[in-house]
């Protein structure tokens, strides 16, 4: 097994795949701790939807780069997610449904009517589930998922404060002076960057859960905020690095062979909790 993956380390696109994994989940682990708390784990979902409908969008339109539709598209939908939860009629849950459910739809109406390809079943499903596309990975969006990695992460330790006391209470750090708004904005762009990220990875219909599971199962074992973002951070970047060698070794999906790791984590981080809670009593 292990000169298999020494002779699978040797190509450019594994390597490129180890990379560009490792730094989505680290920054999906960072955010999906806060996204949890706030119970707004589902804006993952949502904004992958949104993300599916974009790419679709830029497919038939032929672009080069479809980066450069996603991303602001992605971005301001996380804009509007935010502001919906907070200050309209249709309250954030609502509002992600009704994102989440028409942007799919949207896309792959779009993709049936105007693709060109001959195969679309297979980029559609490329694109939900992220079976090869994080193989066919070149330098240059290898260099661009590591800048806009290390962007995230700068941001993160740089208000790590103020993403604390936003998440817990909203309120009491409006009233001791800092502007809540203003960083669930941040939140929202920084999360937006990372699913767009992600899509390469593991695909728009299993985006959630490098969002969702490192945080849960880091809660099974932590208490403290910063114990649970550095517990979730490091199991994350475990799961995806042992799920892309396995997929690569087994020939099996990488994101939904990273799925099933981390589903895996949870259930071994469930049980250790429950050891030392047992203990505790």
């Amino acid at each position: 097994m292990f000169e298999t993956l020494a002779f699978y380390l040797q190509y450019p696109f594994v390597r490129y795949a180890l990379i560009v994994g490792v730094l989505i989940a680290l920054c999906s682990s960072l955010l999906g701790v806060t996204l949890v708390l706030k119970r707004f784990s589902f804006i993952g979902d949502g904004l992958s939807h949104v993300a599916f409908g974009a790419m679709s969008v830029a497919a038939v339109l032929g672009l080069t780069d479809d980066m450069l539709l996603v991303l602001p598209v992605t971005v301001i939908s996380a804009v509007l997610l935010i502001r919906s939860g907070q200050n309209a009629r249709i309250k954030g849950d609502a509002a992600i449904a009704m994102i989440s459910v028409g942007a799919l739809g949207f896309g792959y109406l779009i993709m049936n009517l105007f693709s060109t390809s001959s195969n679309l079943s297979g980029d559609v499903c490329s694109t939900l589930f992220g079976s090869t596309s994080i193989l066919t990975l070149n330098k240059t969006e290898v260099w661009l998922c590591v800048v806009l990695s290390v962007l995230v992460v700068v941001i993160y330790v740089l208000f790590y404060n103020k993403i604390f006391a936003v998440t817990f209470d909203e309120n009491f750090a409006t009233a001791t002076g800092t502007r809540a708004d203003a960083y669930n904005l941040l939140i929202a762009v920084v999360i937006a960057v990372i699913i767009v990220l992600a899509m390469n990875l593991v695909g728009s219909l299993l985006i959630s859960a490098l969002v969702i599971f490192p945080a849960l199962s880091a809660m099974r074992l932590f208490k403290s905020f910063r114990g649970v973002t550095v517990c979730s951070a490091v199991l994350s970047v475990v799961c995806a690095f042992t799920g892309i060698i396995v997929s690569i070794l087994a020939g099996t999906p990488v994101g939904s062979t990273i799925v099933a790791v981390d589903v895996a984590a949870f259930a071994v981080c469930c049980l250790l909790g429950s050891i030392t809670a047992g203990k505790a009593n």
